[in-house]
């Protein structure tokens, strides 16, 4: 990937994964990377309450996180203004972890000003990182997020197990699938005019 022809607004593989503010979780303490247990790898991944893509392939990203929770952190972060859909709000997240046992943190950007450290464009986007914080991949966990029986790959899942063996990553970019972060004081389908598709 050129970067200079592509797009300098999401973190790209290779770079230094910046530490944030710390953010208040549903448990209502407050986290930041380095709050987080000492695992070779972490996931950030920004999502949100209502968007159709989150929670269509919510369960598949439970399976995920059962099957590497031993290796790797997964920090899911809403970054979606609750004045553009009041489902977003931090009173519903908590109601949504209390309803549905999720098993990651989840973290409350109000500001937006983690998502715009990522250069987040999706809801759900993810972010693997190594211990030293060493961005490995971004994008999508499926191709079909929204209908998860019919997707036909697994792109995070195989980004995983390439990471855990050592392997060099082999798709490292992919285009995250989902609704656009809903920006504070923008229509709900703004997006910055840095941010364009990844790929």
């Amino acid at each position: 990937i050129n970067r200079k022809e592509k797009m300098t607004y999401t973190l790209m593989p290779g770079d230094t994964v910046p530490n944030f503010n710390p953010l208040v979780s549903t448990d209502r303490s407050s986290y930041n990377l380095d709050s987080l247990p000492s695992r070779p790898f972490n996931v950030v991944f920004f999502t949100c309450n209502h968007c159709p893509y989150v929670t269509g392939s919510d369960e598949l990203t439970r399976e995920l996180v059962d099957s590497f929770k031993e290796q790797v952190n997964f920090v899911a972060i809403n970054s979606n203004s609750k004045n553009t859909y009041s489902e977003d709000s931090f009173e519903n997240m908590v109601l949504r972890m209390e309803a549905n046992k999720f098993p990651w943190l989840y973290l409350h950007d109000e500001t937006q000003e983690t998502a715009k450290l990522f250069g987040a464009l999706k809801t759900p986007h993810f972010f693997l990182m190594n211990s030293e914080r060493k961005l490995l991949y971004t994008g999508r966990a499926t191709d079909n997020p929204l209908d998860i029986e019919k997707r036909k790959t697994n792109d995070l899942e195989k980004t995983l197990e390439e990471a855990l063996a050592g392997k060099e990553i082999s798709n490292p970019v992919t285009n995250p699938i989902g609704c656009n972060i809903k920006w504070d004081g923008k229509p709900a389908h703004w997006m910055p005019a840095e941010a364009c598709d990844l790929i």
